[in-house]
């Protein structure tokens, strides 16, 4: 069983920060991307920013500059700083794992989801 568990959302003023954490627990042998996805109401989830294992980055063009993807690999932990936030980067922002367990098997994991409202 593997739990991904993400703390760190909340309100905050437009041009303020967030820095949101996702540590991954369980039968992990190994993770490979880690990202960050939001939804906002009434809209799909997107992608905000991945991150492979060996520490190459992908941003979506509207988050780019803004937010910063990091990771521990010792702990399992992903980290999204979140600066310059905007009112349009409110939503539910999920944490997602690709890893593989003891079995050696690849899977995709979500995190419950953490809220992020950012006020104008």
């Amino acid at each position: 069983q593997v739990q991904l568990v993400e703390s760190g959302g909340g309100l905050v003023q437009a041009g303020g920060s967030l820095r949101l954490s996702c540590a991954a627990s369980g039968s992990i042998f190994s993770i490979n991307a880690m990202g960050w996805y939001r939804q906002a109401p009434g809209k799909q989830r997107e992608l905000v920013a991945t991150i492979t294992s060996g520490g190459s980055t992908n941003y979506a063009d509207s988050v780019k500059v803004r937010f910063t993807i990091s990771r521990d690999n010792a702990k399992n932990t992903v980290y999204l700083q979140m600066n310059s936030l905007k009112p349009e980067d409110t939503a539910v922002y999920y944490c997602h794992a690709n890893l593989i367990n003891f079995s050696r098997y690849a899977y995709n994991y979500w995190g419950q989801g953490t809220q992020v409202t950012v006020s104008s």
